[in-house]
């Protein structure tokens, strides 16, 4: 079993994947404890490793840790405190819009890791415009899959490493872009914020239905039983 070093908030033996989905639970309460630049650097790189359509990374991450910024953010989001607590709130946005964006450094990277052909790269250059007119608004619900998905594997990381978050849906999104300063970015939409720091509370189960009730197999009704 992994042991935390509860005095000085270090993991000793990272969890692994299953432990760290297992142990999991919202935490909404937290220590005042910082997380050190040398961790928080280490969740960033694990968040970004998340995957995306098209490779297109169309996340945007702002790492809010500036009391006032933390505030405001609060604020922004019905006044839930577990941000003013937590020592860093994550604020994942989507950006609708950048598969239009000049793309040219992603296609490089693909070539140079050898992950991409050239013929990989010219297809990807016609196939992501064309997908993305072909479905038109849903852009923004692609973007916001993608942003979604490396707020997992951040919320992962973190309890892997010792620390604790809460996935929160409650906000008015344009008075977050006001506190990101993206008020002005139509094309940006607010997927998700997660703050992440040490948690003042145990974490309790709820539990969960049995599978029969939700998990289906090849067909909705045909029922998974385990």
């Amino acid at each position: 079993m992994t042991q935390i070093n509860q005095d000085r908030n270090l993991v000793l033996e990272p969890l692994d994947v299953p432990e760290a989905i297992a142990r999991r639970r919202a935490i909404k309460s937290f220590k005042p404890d910082k997380i050190s630049p040398e961790l928080l650097s280490k969740l960033v790189e694990l968040t970004v490793a998340a995957p995306s359509s098209y490779n297109l990374q169309d996340w945007r991450i702002v790492i809010v840790q500036e009391e006032a910024q933390k505030a405001a953010l609060c604020q922004a989001a019905y006044n839930q405190q577990q941000i003013v607590q937590a020592p860093v709130t994550f604020v994942f946005a989507a950006d609708a819009g950048a598969w239009k964006k000049d793309l040219s450094p992603i296609f490089d990277q693909g070539l140079q890791t050898g992950a991409w052909t050239e013929a990989t790269v010219n297809y990807f250059k016609n196939a992501i415009p064309q997908f993305a007119m072909s479905i038109g608004e849903k852009t923004r619900e692609y973007a916001i899959k993608d942003a979604t998905i490396a707020a997992t594997h951040l919320a992962l990381a973190a309890e892997s490493l010792g620390l604790s978050s809460c996935f929160m849906n409650g906000w008015v999104e344009e008075e977050v872009k006001k506190v990101i300063g993206a008020e002005a970015e139509e094309d940006l939409a607010i997927a998700l914020l997660l703050p992440i720091g040490y948690a003042a509370e145990p974490r309790k189960n709820p539990g969960r239905l049995p599978l029969s009730y939700n998990v289906f197999v090849d067909k909705i009704g045909n029922r998974y039983l385990g």
